[in-house]
C-alpha cells in the first residue's frame, strides 16, 4: 500500500475514550513525571547528539552520491519518534509510558 502524503512522516495521536486519573495527578506533580523520565532524557541526550553528526555525514552523502542514506534517514527519524513519544506522554497526551526503542 502506498501512502497518498507527500511527507515521509506523519505524526498521529488518537484521542482517548478515557484518561488515567492517577497519570493525571502525577501531572499536577510534575516532578514524579520527571524523575519517571530520566532514563529516556539521559538515552535520548546521546542519541540526539549522535542524529545530530549523522546529520552532517548525511549532507556529506548528498554532495558526494546524490542521495540520503536509508539508514541515515531511519536512524533520525527513530529518534524524533522517541522523543515525540516522550514528550506526549510527559504532556499527558498518551498514558501509555514511552517504549526505549526506536521503532514504531
Amino acid at each position: 500500500m502506498v501512502d497518498p502524503s507527500p511527507y515521509p512522516v506523519n505524526v498521529t495521536a488518537e484521542y482517548p475514550e478515557r484518561s488515567s486519573r492517577l497519570l493525571a495527578f502525577c501531572g499536577l506533580i510534575v516532578l514524579i513525571k520527571g524523575i519517571l523520565l530520566i532514563p529516556h532524557v539521559i538515552v535520548l541526550y546521546f542519541l540526539s547528539i549522535v542524529a545530530f553528526l549523522a546529520g552532517f555525514v548525511g549532507y556529506l552523502a548528498i554532495i558526494v552520491t546524490g542521495w540520503y542514506p536509508r539508514g541515515l534517514f531511519d536512524f533520525q527519524v527513530g529518534v524524533l519518534r522517541w522523543n515525540l513519544r516522550t514528550s506526549a506522554w510527559f504532556l499527558s497526551i498518551v498514558d501509555e509510558y514511552p517504549p526505549f526503542r526506536l521503532q514504531e
